[in-house]
């Protein structure tokens, strides 16, 4: 068996008593470490000039309203939208043909912050895996291409939201037309949003119709307010990015998933907190120097974005967010106050950092498309006392499987610490006490692509 070295010394000899039983009935693990050239390619073809050309088209159309002018070809959410759909279309020929842009619609009717009955709109742009066994699980990526003044229901008035969120959008985009001329085993989709600003109508829409249709979805990233690397004090952070992961959802009743976390101590390892753990470690691993940190709550303190709807349907979801917001240039209408500019203006904006932050979420969503899919039906053996564990899964269906590995760390670590490769087999024993540590188990393909972990429940 293979491991990861691990810095206690009694852990390490551990781990090497267990390898050393079992080598001669293990093959040699795939390299998990090793960059993989097709992933290094879309990193380094990410491009903050076409990222900035971006933004600066969305903020000439003055405002993206919700509610502003649909008709005109220059001002207004429907000009914005049309652009959207156009630009990743020739994108989308240009790479070969196989991405699928379509507008994804419907009429919403009045509520808090919508005043008339409104079509909202999103662009969404899909790249259908081609392994048969795993076209069907599908990865998210989105931005918000709608935008607001400090007035929500004002929707004449300039709203350049440069920000806020066309950074987000230009972010998706960019990644859309880069990794469309790429193939991988799952889907995914590159979908810009309307309405965040007037209620996340636009992604609980396309959320709730991903529920009804019994859609596999696996994982969602949210891109919002990813532009600026400087703080309101004038810092310069350019060499980190924020991304919040949702523990136990704060539901008036528990369900079953939730309470079997509660009840071993897994409260930091629902499934969002292990799809944050594979963007921490791919995104880090594929863009050197930069630090993604996962931010242990649901959304900024008591805020929220686009990924919500998509955990309150159950789904893993995820949002990237800059390290520290200036305030003056979010939500405020372009003024000048003495010296202050005020406004969601494109200057303030560091495209190179935006690209960065594309970097890592297209590195995540290659890594997760490429690899197996999360084992299932992952549970630990339960019966008896012992200071060993037990785990067993249910075998994957991918064709390119090599075997899987199981994961630990301390109870009070974040990210994974140690590893074992143990074959392609369903079950497994690891001498180390389920009492010390927490486990996952993840699948292992032919190239070393890994997928999320799954933590286990307690088989009985």
């Amino acid at each position: 068996m293979a491991s990861v070295p691990f810095t206690k010394p009694l852990l390490a000899a551990l781990i090497a008593a267990a390898a050393g039983a079992c080598a001669a009935q293990v093959p040699a693990a795939p390299d998990v470490a090793r960059h993989q050239a097709q992933i290094d390619k879309i990193v380094g073809d990410i491009s903050p000039q076409r990222i900035e050309a971006h933004v600066r088209k969305l903020v000439g159309f003055k405002t993206r309203h919700t509610m502003s002018d649909t008709v005109s070809d220059t001002v207004g959410i429907g000009a914005a939208r049309r652009w959207i759909k156009a630009e990743l279309e020739r994108c989308g020929a240009a790479a070969g043909g196989r991405l699928q842009v379509s507008f994804d619609s419907h009429v919403t009717p009045v509520s808090a912050r919508i005043s008339r009955p409104t079509e909202i709109v999103n662009v969404v742009a899909t790249l259908p895996g081609t392994q048969a066994a795993s076209r069907d699980r599908i990865y998210v990526v989105s931005g918000h291409y709608d935008s607001r003044n400090t007035e929500i229901m004002d929707a004449t008035g300039d709203a350049p939201g440069a920000n806020d969120d066309a950074s987000g959008t230009a972010a998706v985009m960019e990644m859309a037309c880069v990794m469309a001329r790429h193939q991988f085993d799952a889907t995914l989709v590159f979908m810009t949003v309307a309405a965040e600003e007037q209620g996340l109508l636009g992604a609980a829409h396309w959320a709730e119709q991903a529920r009804l249709k019994n859609l596999n979805l696996q994982g969602m990233f949210t891109n919002d307010i990813i532009g600026s690397s400087r703080a309101d004090d004038g810092r310069v952070d350019d060499k980190q990015v924020r991304l919040f992961a949702e523990s136990i959802p704060a539901t008036k009743e528990n369900s079953d998933t939730s309470r079997a976390l509660l009840a071993t101590g897994g409260e930091n390892d629902s499934t969002s907190r292990q799809l944050a753990r594979h963007v921490k470690e791919m995104g880090e691993r594929y863009v050197p120097g930069f630090t993604v940190n996962v931010t242990q709550r649901r959304d900024r303190y008591l805020r929220g974005g686009d990924h919500m709807p998509f955990l309150e349907r159950g789904y893993p979801a995820l949002r990237f967010t800059e390290p520290n917001e200036d305030f003056t240039h979010q939500h405020q209408n372009v003024r000048k106050e003495g010296a202050l500019q005020y406004g969601d203006l494109p200057e303030f904006n560091d495209y190179n950092y935006i690209a960065r932050v594309a970097r890592v979420n297209a590195a995540a969503l290659a890594t997760l498309a490429l690899a197996p899919a999360a084992p299932q039906k992952v549970q630990m053996r339960t019966a008896k006392l012992e200071n060993d564990s037990q785990l067993v899964w249910q075998a994957n269906g991918e064709p390119d499987l090599a075997g899987y590995r199981i994961v630990w760390r301390d109870t009070t670590a974040a990210q994974w610490q140690g590893a074992l490769y143990v074959g392609n087999v369903t079950e497994a024993t690891v001498k180390l006490s389920k009492d010390n540590y927490f486990f996952g188990v993840q699948a292992v393909d032919k190239d070393g692509n890994v997928s999320v972990a799954t933590y286990p429940t307690p088989l009985r």
